[in-house]
């Protein structure tokens, strides 16, 4: 009786992943998306709001301008993209967001609907605008690639045998709210990240890549930016930003690899980044 039982549970959950496909609108990939988008920008709203009422927002005006002027600009060129591929409806629901908290940790992040958080640990890191200007691409591509969606509905049928979102909030409430906030790395007080893959980060550092040059910043400083995470790691502590990232050796090497790509994107600090229009391919 074992067996089909098996059995019977391998076919639903085919089906169900089936189902619930969804295709990355800049790669073409293929990924499991259980999650109405809706009912994701719904919670995550919630839970952005939440963090910002628990956590302490910079009082340093200077650094506060630049996160949201990098922020609105990296906006700009992921609306731009889009546009021209004629999937602005991707982005429906969006309501950006770029804050920058004071907080020690080497840290930012992502949810749907474009809610960005920077810490102020990050900062002396990435040291200018166009440092910045990495970090924010990154962190946005995860969520326009919808990375956290797909962690969140692995964690679904891992965890909760495939329930909806749904569902899920209504019979365990507190279960499903850590499984978010391990999705999208919202604070280390939560709990540990769940992993993005290798595939998932090697998506970020493109996309970033391509998003950071159509918003008029010099991709070479992805390279720059990498190099000074990379050396942070020979202290005692991994910056949180790190924690779950893979080699930096292999990081940097694919990013110097789609540099001539990336470049096709940038015309300087005031260029429109209008051209090229084509799909990103792996």
């Amino acid at each position: 009786m074992i067996k089909p039982f098996r059995k019977s549970i391998s076919l639903v959950l085919l089906i169900l992943f089936i189902a619930s496909c969804h295709t990355v609108p800049l790669t073409g990939r293929k990924q499991l998306d259980l999650i109405p988008n809706a009912s994701m920008l719904e919670m995550s709203f919630q839970q952005y709001d939440q963090f910002l009422k628990e956590n302490k927002l910079s009082n340093n005006p200077q650094q506060t301008r630049m996160v949201k002027s990098v922020g609105s600009k990296i906006q700009g060129a992921v609306e731009q993209y889009f546009s021209q591929h004629k999937i602005s409806d991707e982005l429906q629901g969006y309501a950006w967001q770029f804050n920058l908290v004071d907080d020690k940790d080497a840290n930012a992040w992502c949810m749907p609907g474009g809610k960005v958080v920077v810490y102020t640990g990050i900062l002396p890191v990435t040291k200018d605008e166009a440092g910045l200007a990495v970090v924010m691409g990154h962190e946005i591509a995860h969520a326009i690639a919808k990375h956290g969606n797909e962690r969140m509905s692995q964690a679904l049928i891992a965890q909760m045998g495939g329930m909806t979102l749904t569902i899920a909030l209504q019979e365990k409430p507190e279960e499903t709210q850590q499984l978010w906030l391990m999705a999208y790395a919202v604070g280390a007080q939560y709990g540990a990240m769940l992993p993005y893959s290798r595939l998932h980060e090697s998506e970020a550092d493109h996309l970033g890549l391509i998003f950071m040059a159509m918003a008029g910043y010099d991709p070479h400083t992805a390279l720059e930016f990498w190099e000074r995470m990379s050396q942070m790691k020979g202290g005692q502590q991994i910056p949180e930003f790190l924690s779950t990232h893979p080699s930096d050796e292999t990081r940097i090497r694919k990013i110097n690899e789609r540099m001539p790509e990336a470049m096709e994107y940038y015309h300087g600090p005031d260029g429109s980044g209008s051209e090229p229009v084509r799909k990103i391919k792996f």
